[in-house]
């Protein structure tokens, strides 16, 4: 087994720190935020992730993972550091290094002995061998000899760095880590290929070894391919409602169809989260700064965005205000099974329902306390948010109803329920978690995406008939 250190402890670098330390490596986990760490200690997790507790208490008390803020005992003599930290988008849609510069600047004025350095953060393509230059240029030299630091001062070291570039998705990483369809390595050397391998051995996972650059790519061309296959979804979905046709069964019917596959082809308001809305725009500046137009990606870039608030629009044209009305709204991150607001679609509708005066009040299962620090509970613009602790609250006497994230909370809302409670029952659901026909027969005026709308009349007319 290998002694390893972690840095950065988001989704990546916590998550992988613990899955090491799960398959028997001994891992130091290295984060600047002292509060954070003292949390970790205490078996808790900083960030909402199923199954990430259980397996941080199991393994601390077994002695197989620290947290640390002290970076330079903690990669003094390790065998390998994986690096974990953001790379976030800039104004430009370039991707933000000045992290991964700060740790690789550490790791050369510190490592006392032969290392590997791991690059899992998203990086453009040829990051990785400037990262392993810039550790070069700050490692101590004797001539035209490397040395270490500290015990290894004078002593010829060696330092590679390799991609390893990570495939979770929040709300199911643990079990997305553990057992990954393939592993990624991108190594220049047999030595560090060796190395990446037998960390890696104990998880008994496929692993395709290619070059850092190829691994690199891999990474945005996975990531970015699954955007488009959503944004052509959601291109569709608006085309489905224009002709008349049904965006779920066109969708069940490409499904089988083993080039195109199931996964991926859900129409709703877009995508959001800490990949899919950053990678496609660092790869299609990567492609600009190489005098190279990616014209798919611009363009799931450019659907994605407007998809956000098609919700938004759609009741603007059904309502003459928003002013004084009672919003419900249902779901505030970017999907279930996690506490993540990144692009989520209500950081975009709510702004614009608070500036026409909207009272929203807002339910989601652990998405609730991030939103607050975003949006404080009462008086905000000409509106107003309240949170409540449960969707029937949120439903009572509203007036009208937005669905952004499927919780399974939320999808467990009957159709009758929306018309027993609400006010107005009028629902625009960016998920499509009804049927349809479920909600014409409920009474419940019903707007979602690629799908006929139900109309209000009709639906009532009915609902009273059925009672009848």
């Amino acid at each position: 087994m290998y002694k390893l250190a972690v840095v950065g402890t988001g989704y990546v670098g916590l998550v992988a720190g613990v899955c090491f330390a799960e398959v028997g490596h001994q891992v130091t986990c290295v984060d600047i935020d002292e509060n954070k760490i003292n949390l970790m200690k205490q078996g808790i997790s900083p960030i909402y992730e199923a199954g990430l507790e259980e397996l941080m208490q199991k393994n601390y008390a077994a002695g197989r993972i620290e947290y640390t803020t002290d970076y330079k005992s903690a990669y003094k003599d390790v065998d390998a550091i994986f690096i974990g930290v953001g790379t976030p988008e800039q104004s430009d849609g370039s991707a933000n290094l000045s992290n991964i510069a700060t740790v690789a600047r550490q790791i050369a004025e510190t490592i006392e002995k032969d290392c590997l350095v791991v690059v899992k953060s998203t990086v453009p393509v040829g990051t990785n061998d400037k990262v392993e230059q810039f550790i070069h240029d700050f490692l101590p030299h004797d001539g035209d000899k490397i040395t270490g630091n500290g015990n290894g001062f004078g002593k010829k070291i060696r330092v590679e760095v390799a991609s390893n570039p990570e495939f979770l998705a929040q709300g199911s990483a643990v079990h997305d880590t553990l057992h990954a369809a393939r592993i990624i390595i991108g190594t220049e050397s047999k030595w560090a290929e060796e190395m990446l391998m037998n960390i890696y051995k104990p998880f008994n996972l496929p692993i395709v070894s290619v070059s850092r650059r190829s691994a690199e790519m891999i990474k945005y061309a996975s990531n970015d391919f699954l955007a488009l296959k959503i944004s052509y979804m959601n291109d569709i979905a608006n085309l489905c409602e224009l002709v008349g046709a049904d965006i779920q069964d066109v969708a069940k019917g490409m499904s089988y169809d083993e080039r195109i596959g199931s996964k991926f082809l859900n129409a709703g308001v877009g995508y959001g989260g800490s990949c899919f809305p950053k990678d496609t725009k660092a790869l299609e500046y990567l492609a600009r700064q190489n005098g190279y137009e990616l014209r798919t990606i611009k363009a799931a870039i450019d659907v994605n965005q407007d998809q956000k608030t098609m919700l938004y629009r759609k009741a603007s044209r059904r309502l003459i205000t928003f002013d004084g009305l009672k919003v419900a709204v249902l779901g505030l991150t970017f999907k279930p099974g996690t506490d993540d607001l990144r692009e989520a679609p209500s950081l975009d509708n709510i702004p614009l329902l608070l500036e026409r005066g909207a009272d929203i009040y807002a339910y989601d299962p652990v998405g609730m306390d991030n939103f607050k620090k975003k949006y404080p509970e009462g008086k905000n613009g000409r509106g107003s948010i309240t949170y409540v602790e449960n969707p029937e609250v949120t439903l009572k006497d509203a007036n009208v109803c937005f669905v952004f994230t499927e919780w399974g909370e939320i999808q467990a809302i009957k159709p009758v329920t929306y018309k027993l409670l609400m006010r107005t029952p009028l629902v625009y659901d960016g998920r499509n978690i009804y049927k349809v026909e479920d909600m014409y027969g409920a009474g419940v005026e019903y707007y979602s995406i690629g799908r006929q709308k139900v109309n209000i009349s009709n639906a009532i007319s009915e609902a009273a008939a059925a009672s009848e």
